[in-house]
């Protein structure tokens, strides 16, 4: 029984644990937050091609509720990758876009971010004018903006956002909140821990 009860507490445990890192219930951004995140965008991109994300970052700001979000990517590749002079990478556009992939991982997981959901598009259905044909979707989940705007910020510091424009000749990024959704994080792990207890005590 003393068995049974360990594992049992232990499981429990690394929930609650996985819970608290995961999060996505914090407050919001505070004004000299927001302040402090606009004045080191506009010091690091003042003069850039992404000089213009300062106001978005400014009205994604605006609707800051504290809480996890998932921002929802359409990209469209260039036709050869266009990095700065000085860098000597391929001119694969995919290429690029898999070396920024790459990149980010430690960085969105340092922050319980994580992809949801990537797609190529595989055909056209409705369409309307003027609409890029997009090759690609993706969807991030991400804990708060907070973390959203620090991990803008520690991929820029890293330089590893030179792989993403290098690669994008396109792109519409938006947040989005789910209605319904069946992706639920929270439930997988608990399923897992749940499943990891009873074959844990099931060994005699």
């Amino acid at each position: 029984m003393a068995y049974h009860a360990s594992v049992v507490a232990v499981a429990v445990a690394l929930y609650l644990v996985f819970v608290w890192w995961y999060g996505g219930n914090g407050r919001p951004l505070s004004n000299d937050e927001k302040a402090q995140f606009i004045a080191e965008f506009r010091r690091r991109l003042q003069g850039t091609r992404e000089e213009g994300l300062i106001d978005e970052a400014q009205q994604l700001m605006a609707s800051d509720d504290g809480k996890e979000f998932v921002m929802h990517n359409c990209v469209r590749y260039r036709a050869k990758a266009l990095y700065p002079q000085g860098y000597n990478y391929s001119d694969d556009p995919r290429e690029a876009d898999k070396r920024y992939g790459k990149a980010i991982i430690p960085h969105l997981l340092r922050r319980a971010c994580l992809p949801v959901f990537v797609a190529r598009r595989s055909g056209r259905f409705v369409d309307c004018p003027g609409v890029p044909d997009w090759h690609y979707v993706a969807m991030v989940r991400y804990r708060s903006q907070r973390d959203f705007f620090n991990f803008a910020l520690a991929i820029g510091a890293a330089g590893d956002d030179v792989h993403k424009w290098a690669a994008i000749e396109q792109t519409v990024i938006f947040p989005v909140k789910p209605i319904v959704s069946f992706i639920t994080v929270r439930i997988l792990v608990a399923s897992l821990l749940a499943v990891a207890t009873m074959v844990l005590l099931a060994v005699p």
